[in-house]
């Protein structure tokens, strides 16, 4: 029976079935009632059963059994053998002298040890082989695509091969038939002139024929025979025919002359990875967070920008901010005194749809119109050029991939996806179930990456901040937290995450930033008189940067202590 269904959700005596359960056996782990208390310790008297109630249950120490002398139990520890004892072993000669403790207090001290060891897994030992397991995969990516180039270089110049050896046949082959006809032309002009010859000959022939047959003398006398000048025969024309001497292959010769591959080998580098100092990936149940939200957040300074509309903003470092608004520049402040630095320009001169700044602190920019993702590197600007896809929001990653939101043609369709370089690595479109994950549509839309490689987005259109983890499989949905400061409906714009998992999320509509944890648990609004907060960022010390659209300052709140 389903107990969220049923009014039966108590727990039953495990002797009688039947009556409620008030007390529990430490000893036997068994519920009871009370009146099945009695029957219960009357059923193995060879036990002391330790029956307290059930509210209580658990709460009393199982000393283990002794070796020596069953069924006594060992309440002591004897810290020379390094064993639990019982009352009869301190009795006897083997632990006389020897140095002991309550074998409670041995394993308070045992808890604390491993207290310790399970924080230190969790905090350090499992953060650095998750970081160490990314690495291998990201190397495993990496060596797909550059073994893929170097099969792809050799296939290129197999084909430059095949070309050069199709048109070295074609010359060798050309070359053949202009000989031949040179030689054929020759020989039909020698054939030409025997064959008039032979005319001239059965000509000669033939007035010899009737000279001899004639009566009258004086034509016979009139005949002179050429014969002499016919037994001059004509040259006779030699061919040599030419001959194709193949160069014999040598597979070994072949080889260096079409190129050699250089050796490729994975070698183990023991000092190659170093544990973490620092917590990386929090867990549930794990040792709480070292720092603590501020009961009330403290504006610490506002910066004024030139944008007519402000909208993102990204912390290239705990001094200096970069910002987006209306127009195609992107300026970048001094945080200690509200100054102007610098300013960029995008390359196709459209106005930027986000940005964000890389563990190397270079810019980037997506460039919506142009379909493109852009890096500023030393004032130079490299791009990823897509197809079919109108990026929309970016983020860079602790493994410095670029996570970029995008759009289909027609708006109908939205994905996340993950950058290595210029190479896409993955794709997040759907839950197991084949639905899309995101909502379609123009609705504005903004990712970051969080502490525990979770990734965030923001999705106006949805009204919700959903959640994925790495492998970009459905964590949840949060969808906001009633009452809001405003009481209007909760519209996600720009987000960011905190040294400890905090999810922030502004909330344009109700002026203010809803912060919540990992696990999707709200934990606060931060509502310093926010004014249409758009973008966010935090700095290495958790402080909050929050882009107000409509005054155009950024405003640096402290909200963690």
């Amino acid at each position: 029976m389903d107990p969220r269904t049923s009014a039966q959700d108590v727990l039953r005596c495990d002797l009688c079935k039947t009556a409620v359960v008030q007390m529990h056996c430490d000893t036997c782990l068994v519920n009871l009632c009370t009146a099945c208390v009695g029957k219960h310790m009357m059923s193995d008297e060879s036990k002391d059963h330790k029956v307290v109630k059930f509210q209580s249950r658990k709460s009393t120490p199982l000393y283990p059994g002794c070796k020596s002398h069953s069924p006594d139990q060992c309440k002591m520890y004897c810290n020379k053998c390094g064993i639990p004892v019982c009352t009869k072993c301190l009795v006897s000669d083997q632990h006389l002298g020897h140095k002991l403790s309550e074998i409670v207090q041995i394993v308070e001290e045992k808890k604390d040890k491993i207290t310790k060891e399970l924080t230190e897994l969790n905090e350090t030992i499992y953060p650095t082989y998750h970081d160490i397991a990314f690495d291998v995969q990201n190397r495993m990516s990496q060596l797909e695509k550059e073994f893929g180039e170097l099969s792809t270089a050799i296939t290129k110049h197999g084909k430059d091969w095949h070309r050069e050896i199709d048109k070295l046949v074609k010359e060798l082959k050309a070359e053949i038939d202009e000989m031949k006809n040179t030689q054929l032309q020759t020989l039909q002009k020698h054939l030409d002139e025997i064959n008039k010859t032979m005319s001239d000959i059965k000509e000669e022939i033939k007035s010899v024929e009737m000279a001899i047959e004639t009566h009258d003398l004086s034509k016979l006398f009139r005949v002179a025979s050429n014969v002499n000048r016919y037994k001059n025969l004509p040259q006779k024309l030699a061919s040599t025919l030419s001959k194709f001497i193949p160069e014999k292959i040598q597979g070994e010769k072949l080889s260096k002359m079409f190129g050699t591959l250089s050796f490729s080998s994975l070698t183990s580098d023991q000092h190659g990875y170093s544990m973490k100092t620092t917590q990386k990936l929090p867990k549930a149940g794990s040792s709480p967070s070292v720092k603590q939200l501020l009961d009330e957040p403290e504006t610490v300074t506002t910066i004024d920008t030139e944008y007519e509309c402000l909208y993102e903003v990204a912390c290239l470092n705990d001094k200096e901010i970069w910002t987006r608004g209306s127009g195609c520049m992107m300026k970048l402040y001094s945080i200690n005194q509200g100054s102007l630095l610098k300013s960029i320009t995008t390359k196709s001169g459209n106005m930027p749809s986000d940005i964000a700044v890389t563990n190397s602190g270079d810019l980037v920019y997506t460039d919506y119109w142009d379909r493109t993702v852009n890096i500023v590197k030393n004032e130079k600007i490299e791009e990823i050029r897509l197809q079919n896809w109108l990026p929309r929001s970016v983020c860079s990653t602790s493994s410095d991939d670029l996570l970029v939101i995008m759009y289909s043609d027609v708006y109908k369709q939205t994905k996340v996806v993950r950058y290595s370089g210029s190479t896409e690595k993955q794709s997040i479109q759907f839950d197991d179930k084949g639905k899309p994950l995101f909502s379609s549509g123009t609705y504005y839309r903004y990712i970051t990456e969080n502490r525990n490689l979770d990734i965030c987005v923001s999705d106006e259109g949805a009204k919700a901040v959903v959640v994925v983890n790495q492998a970009g499989k459905l964590r949840f949905r949060y969808t906001g937290h009633t009452p809001t400061p405003k009481n209007k409906p909760f519209t996600p714009g720009g987000i960011t995450t905190d040294s400890q998992s905090h999810i922030l999320t502004a909330d344009m509509n109700n002026g203010c930033v809803h912060i919540i944890d990992q696990d999707e648990q709200f934990l606060r609004y931060i509502n310093c008189g926010l004014f249409r907060p758009w973008g966010l960022c935090t700095d290495t010390n958790d402080n909050l940067f929050v882009a107000q659209c409509r005054n155009k300052q950024v405003m640096k709140i402290k909200y963690i202590c």
